[in-house]
């Protein structure tokens, strides 16, 4: 069979079960930091005598649930003992087999804009990849570095944001912007699996081992892992968001893409703040601070001023108008499609096999050429064979006028 056609399945199977693990993932650790915002001390003398140090009572789906959480360890090891670490694992695994699919089979065309820095696809390759271990290697140090410390949580988030705004300027210096968009998704979402395996679950391992020994347990490994763990549930929303923004062009076009995604990414932050902040404010009885969360959404609704298109010259009115009023036959169209598309879609290259060679291939793909070129401007990828707005508004007219043939 084809190789794109292959590469295709692949795409699809591998974003199917990504989202699936990233919900499964996402879903619980939401919930663990809810509940762990939400626990109040035990008032009965039974959890007390078993050394429970905060419960809460909980009801859903037609039945009553009462979570009960042990600061340190409880007292005797438990029989069934269920560990949360595959949800984590499979997200990164699938994350990054899409990624390879997607991006580096195809580095040539989707990580590299020769417009923004032309270099070989291998030593894009090679940089896309140290991204995401250069990432983790300085966030941990920053950890390291300033975790412990006084303040160390404010020390440590303004370190991450320094070096995250930083990360997603270089990014949109290299490569093609949708793939620094999400390059930097990728990156984030690699130091929140490495926080799982390298911290959280390393952790709860030797307090296990600490159990059987007999040995005290000691605190330090159940703080470290819950400070990575409200890390990961602060990347969250940063991470989705610099996912799903790729799929927009206007978002990631502009000469300053790299500052829309860093305030996409800190309105993402904020909004999960406040979330946070409300199921601790709930315990203690006081009002839910929606500040950041505001702030958030104004910074949302500032991008989406910002990014506004300026409103057309009444010149450019008049020249669109009379523009849509010509008529747009085959042979016009055929002109821009052999310049601008059939590079990647010929006889030979068929990419996401589509190929617009002949007029009856070109008359069976006229709806796709028309969303991708002319609404939504996503082809050809990263402009490369730089198609131009009239043609694009070409392929608009020919379009509407019911796609005809020679």
């Amino acid at each position: 069979m084809d190789t794109t056609y292959l590469l295709d399945w692949a795409n699809l199977l591998l974003r199917w079960a990504h989202v699936i693990t990233a919900i499964a993932w996402i879903g619980s650790s939401f919930y663990f930091v809810f509940l762990d915002s939400s626990l109040t001390a035990p008032t009965a003398h039974d959890l007390k005598v078993k050394g429970v140090d905060g419960e809460l009572w909980a009801v859903h789906g037609g039945g009553f649930y009462n979570p009960q959480k042990y600061m340190v360890a409880p007292r005797s090891l438990p029989a069934n003992l269920h560990w949360f670490y595959w949800e984590a694992y499979s997200t990164w695994l699938t994350g990054f087999a899409l990624f390879t699919v997607l991006y580096l089979f195809n580095a040539g065309s989707f990580l590299i804009d020769k417009s923004v820095f032309a270099w070989s696809p291998a030593a894009a390759i090679g940089a896309a990849l140290g991204f995401l271990v250069a990432f983790w290697a300085v966030y941990d140090t920053i950890c390291r570095a300033f975790g412990r410390k006084k303040n160390g949580d404010l020390l440590v988030g303004l370190g991450v944001l320094v070096f995250i705004v930083l990360a997603s300027w270089a990014a949109c210096q290299l490569f093609a912007g949708r793939a620094a968009f999400l390059l930097v998704g990728a990156m984030i979402a690699t130091a929140m699996s490495a926080n799982v395996f390298f911290w959280i679950i390393p952790g709860q391992r030797t307090v296990i081992a600490q159990m059987k020994a007999g040995a005290p347990v000691d605190p330090v490994h159940g703080q470290r892992a819950k400070q990575r763990s409200v890390h990961n549930t602060y990347f969250t929303l940063p991470v989705l968001v610099a996912m799903l923004s790729n799929h927009y062009g206007w978002l990631y076009q502009g000469p300053h893409n790299w500052a829309v995604l860093v305030l996409l990414m800190l309105a993402g932050a904020l909004i999960r703040h406040s979330f946070v902040a409300r199921h601790k404010a709930h315990v203690l009885g006081r009002r839910a601070p929606w500040e950041h969360a505001i702030v958030g959404t104004v910074l949302l609704l500032g991008l989406a001023v910002w990014l506004a298109p300026a409103p057309p010259s009444a010149a450019a009115l008049a020249a669109t108008k009379a523009a849509a009023q010509a008529p747009a036959g085959y042979a016009e169209v055929r002109a821009v499609i052999d310049q601008r598309c059939a590079l990647c879609h010929n006889a030979q290259v068929q990419q996401k096999n589509v190929a617009l060679h002949t007029p009856e291939l070109l008359r069976q793909h006229a709806q796709a050429v028309y969303q991708q070129a002319s609404v939504l401007k996503l082809m050809p990828m990263n402009n490369a064979t730089q198609i131009t707005d009239s043609e694009r508004l070409l392929i608009k007219r020919w379009y509407e006028a019911g796609a005809p043939g020679p």
